[in-house]
């Protein structure tokens, strides 16, 4: 049994610090795992998590590293579990850079409006939390910041009770920089190539995914061989509003194959608690790319049944098709299904009809003219 901030020692120069899962009814934050490495004299922190307890398993395992005289902070992408404790790049006490994608800089700044978009489509589809179906909403306020039900929609109920469960949340230090503000990179592992940005003489590389979320990034650490998928390998379909399907399917792939070139030998990740080793992470990588498929297989056959499709019918049926597969996930739980739901109707080329809430989807028509197809 784990708790938060507890380390899993990978060498002598190297910590997976673990997180913890959601759980809103209890005002639990999730806290994504963090790796903790030195490359020479440099210290270097993947993700920062949430909550100050984490923080403070964070300077211990920083600490347990030393000595280190130069420090590098990298953030894989912009959710709140990953970001909160950003501003630790300040406390280190030596040269530091901090990096974060630049595709998510608009949700950093404004998750709120993020997380309003992400729960707005799911809408009707499943209990949100903060809204009156939600045991955790304070009856008496109905929201973190005072609004009622009546006053605010269900979306930005949800999102101002999600987020304040992150909190301190300082996701930006006095170094903080984009990614993109360093010349792209051509970065060569094995036979495969990638796009993204080296650092400490090519020790650290942050390899462009993009899947997850717009602007997610994955990290290689060459000399321990240690893969950090981050939020790529949380599940077979990706949830977020933002998320690309063909991006995560393809960055776990090409993961598989830099493990059977032997350019990588453990792969971590932002939420399973876990250290995977040579074979057991192809087949957990293999076993995710399979699941996609099946998943998408099961959809197809849930929308063949007529034009239309009431996306709260195809959600209980697609929650069969998840259990009977059992295909797991981060934090699963009915909001995040409906997310994956809506995200696989979208994935098949559906589209809603009308902005209503649980409004029919269907295929766009194609317009056939007498002379041909349309152009």
């Amino acid at each position: 049994m784990t708790a938060l901030g507890d380390s899993v020692e990978i060498d002598d120069r190297t910590l997976l610090v673990l997180g913890q899962g959601l759980d809103v009814t209890h005002d639990q934050p999730d806290v994504a795992n963090a790796l903790v490495h030195r490359a020479g004299d440099t210290l270097v922190l993947v993700d920062t998590g949430a909550t100050a307890a984490f923080r403070s398993a964070l300077r211990d395992a920083a600490d347990r590293l030393g000595p280190w005289s130069r420090a590098l902070v990298l953030t894989t992408h912009g959710h709140p579990d990953h970001i909160a404790n950003n501003d630790l790049a300040d406390e280190l006490g030596v040269p530091v850079e901090h990096y974060v994608p630049a595709l998510d800089l608009d949700q950093m700044r404004d998750p709120t409006s993020y997380w309003v978009r992400s729960f707005q489509r799911i809408t009707g589809l499943a209990p949100l939390p903060g809204s009156a179906t939600d045991s955790s909403t304070d009856s008496s306020t109905g929201s973190a910041n005072g609004s009622t039900p009546e006053s605010t929609p269900a979306p930005a109920l949800a999102a101002d009770r999600v987020l304040s469960l992150f909190q301190p949340m300082r996701p930006f230090g006095a170094t903080t920089r984009t990614f993109e503000e360093r010349p792209l990179e051509r970065v060569r592992i094995g036979s495969l190539r990638f796009s993204g940005w080296t650092f400490a003489d090519g020790a650290v590389r942050v390899l462009r995914s993009q899947g997850h979320c717009a602007g997610h990034v994955i990290v290689h650490l060459r000399d321990c061989g240690v893969l950090h998928l981050s939020d790529e390998g949380n599940g077979a379909c990706g949830a977020m509003a933002d998320a690309d399907q063909l991006k995560i399917q393809t960055a776990l792939g090409a993961v598989a194959h830099l493990f059977q070139e032997g350019e990588a030998e453990l792969l971590t990740d932002g939420h399973t608690f876990a250290v995977r080793r040579g074979a057991e992470a192809v087949t957990h990588l293999d076993g995710l790319l399979e699941q996609a498929s099946l998943l998408q297989t099961a959809a197809l056959e849930l929308t063949r049944e007529s034009r239309q499709v009431r996306p709260s019918t195809f959600l209980a049926r697609f929650a069969e098709a998840i259990a009977a597969l059992g295909v797991g996930g981060a934090n699963p739980n009915a909001m995040f299904t409906a997310m994956m739901a809506v995200n696989q109707l979208r994935e098949l080329g559906l589209r809603p009809e009308s902005d209503a809430i649980d409004a029919y989807w269907s295929r766009p028509a194609l317009r056939i003219h007498a002379s041909g197809p349309a152009a």
